[in-house]
């Protein structure tokens, strides 16, 4: 999306799409500040009856050698910020997305496990969930990080520690196959 002319004057005045009722962020690696003028003005327009949803608040995504990328939560953000309200996140670590598969398909939550790389979305959603949960050391989280919430005895940390880890998804390769 274009910005419709050179000042802010004209910005206000492009014509929105009467039956949009909803803002939805999600990964958008050509996310720009016309969109963002679009999403509020969307937002604004149709007050708290349009919904403003987010997909996930990871705020950085991982890449190889250490390096990152900024995450969604960092375009839900700056869309929260501008209409000042909070989105509604259906992505981990909310429980909307089990609850949505477990009303769909027979999942026993004892008999589930949740494999991720986050501490902060996949294991606590996990644990939120009822689920085991198995951490891989190939994301964001280290070891440490893990034993630091193990031994704080704070009972909202303890929900960041999984039940199992790995160091590689790989390791579970020689289990899968028996």
């Amino acid at each position: 999306a274009a910005l419709p002319g050179p000042a802010p004057a004209d910005w206000v005045q492009a014509p929105l799409d009467p039956a949009v009722r909803a803002v939805l962020v999600g990964f958008d690696e050509h996310f720009s500040y016309a969109k963002l003028c679009q999403a509020l003005r969307y937002l604004l327009r149709g007050g708290p009856d349009c919904l403003l949803v987010g997909t996930n608040r990871d705020h950085r995504l991982p890449l190889e050698g250490g390096a990152g990328i900024p995450g969604t939560g960092c375009l839900v953000k700056a869309v929260e910020t501008a209409a000042q309200r909070e989105a509604f996140i259906v992505g981990k670590p909310n429980r909307f997305m089990f609850d949505c598969v477990a009303g769909e398909f027979p999942v026993e939550p004892s008999r589930t496990i949740m494999v991720g790389d986050r501490l902060d979305t996949d294991i606590l959603m996990g644990n939120d969930c009822g689920l085991t949960t198995l951490l891989t050391l190939t994301g964001v989280t280290a070891l440490d990080e893990v034993r630091g919430h193990q031994d704080s005895g704070c009972p909202a940390r303890q929900g960041l520690v999984p039940d199992f880890y790995v160091d590689s998804i790989a390791d579970l390769l020689p289990v899968l196959g028996e």
